[in-house]
This record gives structure tokens, C-alpha cells and sequence, in this order.
């Protein structure tokens, strides 16, 4: 009889560090990985952390991790697991991470999968460069416009009665989007320079408390759209209040900064 050989790294026991933050309700688990001792290719290691009822619980995780050429780098992963775009409240998160880990004092330049960012902390709030937008996609129903993650923007009223998990997962896995996948955003107009919106995030595949590339793009396609000449706008979200400011010019989008609170919950140890 031929014997078999157990693969005991199967069975192996993780203790891990973590420590969790928020981001207008936007949450992350954080993890200082600059000695590269996380497995980050464990997809369901990572979908079990984030998990609310098996794990810490989370819409994603974060790697804080060494750079080359700028103070850190941001790796950022969905709550399935699978490494994801850019993340804008995970971006001002872990810029109140590398200061709690004395990385950082009051400003940052670091490295996301989208490229540079800076970065400034002030009063309690994190305002956070994004990229340049010089494409946007105006349809007859909808925006289209990419801040570091892909966003389908939707104005309409009464935002506060739509079933978001099952209108935003139709659009979301729907032409012309499928498997990849965009975020979708619902926004309702509540004056000049304000609005308020719920999304749809893809990866987490559910509504979210709030979303940083989101309030970006909404902000942008709000301007775009003629809806607001403002170019300092305030996003109310579930779980709180953003505000992405820019400049235009030969309808490109520069200086975007989207600001907001980012506050460290707690931090603990996890056997898993």
C-alpha cells in the first residue's frame, strides 16, 4: 500500500498584528508589512480576515510596505481577496497608518498601484492627491469616469429608497462591464456645491459607508456635467462627509484632493 505524505503547511497557524482604521465608515484592516512576512498571494486568507463574522472584518486590507523612492508603498486588497485599483480612503487610511508607525510626520509622498501620491495631515483631516482626469464618458443616462478605479455615475433623486445591492450588482456584472466589474454610484443633488451618495462596490459587492474614488468621480462628473460650477464640493456618504476639491483647465482635472477624516478603531493580534 503506497503511503501519502501530509502536507503539514497546510495546517499551519498564523499569528498576525493588525491594526484596523476608518474612513467615513470606509473600514481596512492595515498591516505593516515592510519585513514581507504577509502571504499576500493567500487570496482566501485574505477574504477570511476581511470576513465580518469569521474574521476582524473589513471592506479591504492594506499592506504598508517599503519603497524605493518614496516613503511607502500602499498594496491594497479587496475584501474577496484579489488585489484591487486605488482606493481613496484607504489611501488617506494608510497615510494616518504611517504616522501612527512614526513612518511620516505631517505631509507624504508614497506609491499605489496607480502611481504617486501625496499627501497632508491638518486638524484631524487627511487630504489626499489623486490622479489627473482627462476622460470622462457623458451618456445619456449615466457618467463614466476612472479616478484610480472605475466609476458608473448615476444622478437621480430620492437616493434613500434604491435597493443599492441589487440595482449596483446589475450594473455592476452588466454590459458593458461583465467579470471586471465597475463601482456604481447613485447620487441625488442637494445644493449648489453638495450632494449625497450611496455605492455599490465592486470586490466587496455591496453597498460600502462611504468611497473615496467614488466621491471623486462624482464630484468631477457633477462639475462636468453642469450640475455645480463649484470646484470645492461636499459629498455626504453613509458614513460621514468628504470633499473633493480641483482645478480645470483645457477640461483637464488637476490638483484633485479629496479630504476627509481617517481614524485608527483599534489594534490587535488574530490567530488564524
Amino acid at each position: 500500500m503506497k503511503q501519502t505524505r501530509t502536507n503539514f503547511s497546510t495546517f499551519a497557524i498564523m499569528n498576525l498584528h493588525f491594526y484596523k482604521y476608518q474612513g467615513a465608515g470606509n473600514d481596512f484592516i492595515m498591516m505593516d508589512n515592510r519585513a514581507l512576512l504577509f502571504p499576500k498571494n493567500n487570496q482566501s486568507l485574505i477574504n477570511k480576515l476581511c470576513d465580518r463574522r469569521f474574521g476582524i472584518g473589513a471592506d479591504g486590507l492594506i499592506l504598508l510596505e517599503n519603497s524605493i523612492n518614496y516613503d511607502f508603498k500602499m498594496t491594497y486588497f479587496n475584501a474577496n481577496g484579489k488585489e484591487g485599483t486605488m482606493c481613496g480612503n484607504g489611501g488617506r487610511c494608510i497615510v494616518a497608518f504611517a504616522k501612527e508607525l512614526n513612518i511620516i510626520e505631517i505631509s507624504t509622498t508614497f506609491e499605489a498601484i496607480d502611481g504617486e501620491h501625496t499627501a497632508t495631515l491638518k486638524k484631524g483631516l487627511i487630504s489626499l492627491k489623486m490622479m489627473d482626469i482627462d476622460t470622462i464618458e457623458e451618456f445619456d443616462n449615466h457618467t463614466f469616469l476612472n479616478t484610480g478605479s472605475p466609476h458608473h455615475i448615476i444622478f437621480q433623486s430620492d437616493i434613500d429608497t434604491i435597493n443599492i445591492k441589487d440595482k449596483g450588482a446589475k450594473i455592476r456584472y452588466g454590459k458593458p462591464y461583465f467579470e471586471e466589474g465597475a463601482n456604481v454610484n447613485f447620487v441625488e443633488q442637494i445644493s449648489d456645491d453638495a450632494f449625497k451618495m450611496r455605492t455599490y462596490e465592486r470586490g466587496v459587492e455591496d453597498e460600502t459607508l462611504a468611497c473615496g474614488t467614488g466621491a471623486t468621480a462624482v464630484a468631477i462628473a457633477a462639475n462636468k456635467t453642469n450640475k455645480t460650477t463649484a470646484n470645492s464640493i461636499k459629498l455626504k456618504v453613509l458614513g460621514g462627509k468628504l470633499e473633493v476639491s480641483f482645478n480645470v483647465k483645457n477640461k483637464i482635472y488637476t490638483d484633485v484632493f479629496l479630504t476627509g477624516p481617517a481614524v485608527k478603531v483599534f489594534e490587535g493580534n488574530i490567530t488564524i
